[in-house]
């Protein structure tokens, strides 16, 4: 799997609440996910839309699936995330190590 995968993924919005939902709770279908995405993130895309984020971001390993009788149901895997996380160090040099969030920013 390659990174921009991931990268490409978590850029959007919606993707970003969909596995926030997964993150609530495991083992969704497609159904509940975007019952939820409307509730609590005001997101009313089709099921279609939503279906086709969910691919993308199965695509980049961020969600996998079972089949449970007619419902395909959807998990969050994290692992390409923090293989993103892994990939650079806090810092390469000690005096930035000290740095605020305020001193980053600039």
């Amino acid at each position: 799997m390659r990174h921009v995968d991931v990268y490409r993924a978590i850029a959007d919005r919606t993707r970003r609440a969909i596995l926030d939902e997964l993150v609530d709770r495991s083992g969704q279908s497609l159904f509940e996910i975007c019952g939820r995405l409307t509730m609590k993130h005001g997101i009313s895309s089709s099921r279609q839309a939503i279906s086709q984020h969910l691919e993308v971001l199965e695509a980049a390993g961020l969600v996998r699936t079972r089949r449970e009788g007619r419902s395909k149901l959807h998990w969050f895997v994290g692992a390409p995330l923090k293989a993103i996380g892994q990939r650079w160090p806090d810092s390469t040099d000690e005096d930035t190590s000290h740095s605020t969030e305020e001193d980053i920013e600039k």
